[in-house]
């Protein structure tokens, strides 16, 4: 997700700084948005001059104090609120006091991640939606304290990259897609698992009577199987809802490794 949002930014104009852990994962960032720079080419969508400029845009860092002068700051780590308040209480320090500091999380609390600050009227969501290159919307998330001003400035960035967004008023688990899309998934996975149809029957059904592009086991593969899982972990703690809870046969398919795309296997074979 960082990969792409740094090549979306740079493509919409921006110096960019993308930054990771280690400088082998910098590289394999900058690698994947070069491949997806050349898909794009090949569907011509942009020229070679296009990518040489984008790739110019981006610079690769491991130093997080090379954010000292952002603007704007994404994150976009694994969903772990502790990791996430840790890095933005370094960045609180490191960044000039105008510095917007976003979060691409999809379920965990802005006003949480916000308080580890002391610039929580800076701080909000930007849910950026895969595949990041293609999907127009970015979801954007208000904390306690996030200001008129904050949401601006995120979404005149969200348009100057070409994409739209909608407000989240006040957080929520789940903000408003997730909080509509996982229980879908995972209604479809009760249906799976209590054998009312097989696999592949589900899918086709809601894509021909839905009208649904893929059905929710084929979704459910592509985001991860362990990622939904974390998701509907975070809606049980913070709703107490039966509905949130898993189902045994999906619990089973998380202890043998079936993540999904990632792993080679998740409700189908990859």
């Amino acid at each position: 997700m960082g990969a792409r949002i740094a090549q979306v930014a740079a493509q919409g104009g921006y110096s960019v700084i993308l930054r990771d852990l280690q400088m082998g994962l910098v590289k394999d960032g900058l690698e994947a948005i070069a491949k997806s720079l050349d898909k794009m080419i090949g569907n011509e969508q942009i020229d070679a001059t296009s990518k040489a400029e984008t790739l110019n845009r981006i610079q690769g860092t491991t130093d997080l104090a090379d954010l000292r002068q952002a603007d704007l700051v994404i994150e976009a780590v694994v969903e772990n609120m502790a990791i996430k308040k840790q890095i933005f209480a370094e960045l609180d320090n490191i960044c000039p006091a105008h510095t917007v500091l976003a979060s691409n999380t999809s379920t965990l609390s802005i006003s949480e991640i916000a308080a580890s600050t002391r610039r929580q009227e800076k701080i909000l969501g930007m849910h950026f939606f895969n595949p990041v290159v293609s999907n127009r919307l970015v979801e954007l998330v208000r904390g306690m304290e996030t200001s008129d001003e904050t949401v601006a400035t995120a979404a005149g960035f969200v348009k100057a990259i070409g994409k739209d967004y909608v407000e989240v008023k006040r957080e929520s688990p789940g903000f408003i897609v997730n909080r509509i899309l996982i229980p879908y998934i995972n209604e479809a996975i009760f249906a799976y698992g209590d054998g009312l149809a097989d696999i592949e029957e589900i899918d086709r059904a809601m894509k021909l009577g839905a009208g649904m592009n893929e059905g929710p086991l084929e979704l459910a593969d592509k985001i991860g199987l362990d990622t939904i899982a974390s998701i509907l972990e975070v809606f049980w703690h913070e709703f107490r809802d039966t509905k949130y809870r898993p189902h045994p046969v999906f619990l089973t398919m998380l202890r043998a490794g079936y993540y999904g795309k990632k792993s080679g296997r998740g409700f189908y074979r990859y």
